[in-house]
């Protein structure tokens, strides 16, 4: 692959950053000293605090297997509460991670522990704050999210490392049909990349980071991203919708069409289907090594 570090910045001017990263979709680290140190939730937000607050709210956990061929999308692997889960982590490493957690809905005096970008984007969508959060070893596969929205994607306590693909690199990264996600592994991808079964790897053009506590990812809508937790972390994104109409319109098609057929497929031939979206991914691939030879 011929990856580069995402930029880093510790302070950017709203027009500086529009005009670099938001508008040509661009990834940009933004440190904690430029955005979110004046935070309370920078030092506030700890594994005790949260457990104090919202410890019994029941949860689903994710563990690093990839999904299988009866696995709907989303699908949990477990529920446990927030508290024992939070036990889990601290004590870790555990592999297991919670995703699109709206710890904000069960104490919402969380929303004042931070401060929206509003002078970065338009359109954030302000009931929907998300918390991520995994314990050492926790990984989350190759995937975009399928809303397509803009993110600006908060570390706090461990350090999780980042792997980004604009969304064009979508055939060199084996991307399904009627799927975000990845047919290829990436898993220890810096040491162990699979380039003999997934040749065409070679060729993406990517971004990688380290992202540690304070640490501000802006991330443009459709990216791909492989995050490995390195310690036991939790994240927050903030969500922004695409500013044009076709964006809006596409985010929608994949919620609504994309998610749906495939949940149809997999409950109607979950291993035709399993397979089928592999073999019609290294084709994508494989045609497109033939045209650059």
């Amino acid at each position: 692959m011929i990856i580069q570090h995402i930029d880093r910045v510790e302070e950017i001017t709203p027009a500086e950053f529009k005009k670099h990263y938001y508008t040509p979709r661009k990834p940009v680290i933004i440190s904690a000293k430029g955005l979110s140190k004046n935070w309370p939730a920078y030092e506030k937000w700890t594994w005790d605090y949260f457990k104090s607050i919202v410890g019994e709210q029941t949860v689903g956990v994710y563990n690093n297997e990839r999904a299988g061929a009866n696995t709907l999308v989303n699908g949990a692997d477990d529920y446990i509460t927030f508290g024992e889960y939070l036990d889990m982590v601290k004590t870790g490493p555990v592999a297991l991670r919670i995703f699109l957690f709206n710890i904000f809905q069960h104490a919402p005096q969380l929303v004042e522990d931070f401060s929206w970008p509003d002078f970065y984007a338009k359109g954030l969508l302000k009931k929907y704050p998300m918390l991520f959060v995994g314990g050492a070893g926790s990984i989350a596969h190759m995937h975009y999210d399928i809303d397509l929205s803009h993110i600006f994607h908060t570390q706090f306590i461990g350090r999780k490392r980042v792997l980004l693909f604009e969304n064009k690199q979508s055939p060199y990264i084996y991307r399904m049909p009627f799927t975000v996600e990845s047919a290829a592994n990436f898993v220890n991808w810096s040491e162990n990349l699979d380039t003999e079964q997934y040749p065409a790897l070679k060729h993406a053009k990517g971004y990688t980071t380290i992202l540690e506590h304070g640490d501000t990812m802006f991330m443009p809508g459709g990216y791909w991203h492989h995050m490995e937790y390195m310690d036991g972390g939790f994240a927050m994104s903030l969500r922004a919708l695409d500013s044009s109409l076709m964006g809006k319109l596409n985010g929608l098609y994949h919620i609504v069409g994309l998610r749906g057929m495939n949940n149809l497929l997999i409950k109607m031939a979950p291993v035709w289907w399993y397979h089928y979206k592999r073999k019609v991914a290294k084709q994508r691939a494989d045609k497109l090594i033939a045209q650059l030879k």
